[in-house]
């Protein structure tokens, strides 16, 4: 055993990226719209065929539906980025 740390076995390790948060205006926002909105794709046309095959997870799901409104805490991955549906307050600090 010499040379390795032993886990501990209550810490917890982040799962998947650490999201950096996106400001909307209104309450909802459709998912295609802020895949867009969160420079995660380079415009609306390229959200639909990511999300169709099943490359995008809201909240740890995957999710098939462009239309699927997100809402104030929404975590969205796509490709190892991550980005977190913040309200209008919130400083745009996205890092792409």
């Amino acid at each position: 055993m010499f040379g390795r740390k032993r886990k501990d076995p209550d810490a917890t390790e982040p799962e998947g990226p650490v999201p950096v948060d996106v400001a909307i205006r209104d309450e909802v926002i459709r998912l295609g719209q802020f895949l867009k909105l969160a420079n995660l794709v380079e415009s609306g046309a390229d959200a639909k065929p990511v999300i169709a095959d099943g490359l995008v997870q809201v909240n740890g799901e995957v999710e098939t539906r462009r239309g699927r409104q997100l809402r104030v805490g929404d975590v969205v991955v796509l490709q190892g980025q991550a980005a977190r549906v913040a309200d209008d307050d919130a400083p745009d600090n996205l890092p792409w």
